[in-house]
């Protein structure tokens, strides 16, 4: 079967334990070479095309039912903590009286920069239906450097994603050795320059990072979260888990680094970070404005 952009394949030297889309298609020293995308995974590869096989759509239903269950899972967790955390602003807002007082919150806005169109459309869908505001923009991970700066004038972010695909690669070097990574050097980069916006680490929060990524350069630039400490590969949505934890949690609370990984898909060998302070905000009275009639 002739393979093509978009196809949804595996490589059958990995007993096709991971789902990849087709990016490219490219002629190198005259072999061809394919670029895969995860489908769940924050992964970028490449493989040669003999390699590959398309997966066709029960395959694909069946190996993506155990993803579909996980995420679920920590959506129900993840709603769980934030009630919880409701619950004790509303008491603490009203100082426990018994008389109902009205009040509004103001969570944090994020700027999420993804390197993948389709990732950002999920995460996207996701933010939504926690309730986090939020600005969603692709962009290629090599030209974030140099447009963060516009974007954060732009949007004024509480909080800053900056994700998409990357690798390390033994053939290119060293674990320690930034550029034996994809993407770590333009995530490190965007960070730094995100840093000269916003030195202080708790006016913006900033999580940085995707498969396998140089977790510590990423925290030494100034991300308060990042992947991939065992440099493990991270699934789609682990960002918006982290990030949504701090939009909704008060600003005078530091956030646990356990609490914020533990209803992850990845958890601590995916991801990991410093003490951070929330960012969520109680206002009190809230009024609805209503129309004259």
């Amino acid at each position: 079967m002739d393979i093509k952009i978009n196809d949804i394949v595996g490589r059958r030297s990995y007993n096709c334990d991971i789902l990849f889309r087709v990016i490219d298609i490219q002629k190198i020293s005259g072999q061809t070479v394919v670029i895969l995308y995860g489908e769940d995974f924050r992964l970028v590869a490449d493989a040669p095309y003999q390699d590959l096989m398309v997966i066709n759509p029960n395959e694909r239903l069946k190996l993506t039912k155990e993803y579909r269950t996980l995420e679920e899972q920590s959506l129900r967790l993840f709603t769980q903590d934030v009630d919880l955390l409701r619950e004790r602003q509303e008491y603490e807002a009203t100082s426990g009286y018994v008389k109902p007082s009205s009040y509004f919150q103001i969570p944090g806005k994020v700027l999420h920069l993804d390197g993948d169109p389709a990732y950002l459309k999920k995460c996207m869908a996701l933010y939504e239906k926690i309730g986090v505001p939020v600005l969603g923009i692709h962009c290629n991970e090599k030209e974030m450097p140099a447009k963060i700066g516009g974007y954060m004038d732009y949007y004024r972010p509480d909080i800053l994603v900056i994700t998409g695909h990357d690798a390390y690669s033994k053939a290119k070097g060293k674990m320690t050795d930034i550029n034996a990574y994809r993407h770590s050097k333009h995530f490190v980069e965007t960070v730094r320059e995100a840093r000269r916006k916003v030195p202080h680490l708790d006016q913006l929060v900033i999580f940085a990072g995707a498969c396998q990524s140089h977790f510590e350069s990423l925290i030494h630039a100034g991300a308060n979260f990042a992947s991939s400490p065992s440099r493990i590969n991270i699934h789609a949505l682990d960002p918006v888990y982290i990030v949504a934890k701090i939009s909704f949690t008060p600003f005078m609370e530091r956030i646990n680094v356990w609490e914020v990984l533990r209803n992850t898909l990845t958890g601590e060998k995916g991801l990991g970070g410093i003490e951070t302070k929330g960012v969520l905000r109680t206002g009190m009275p809230y009024h609805p404005v209503q129309e004259e009639e």
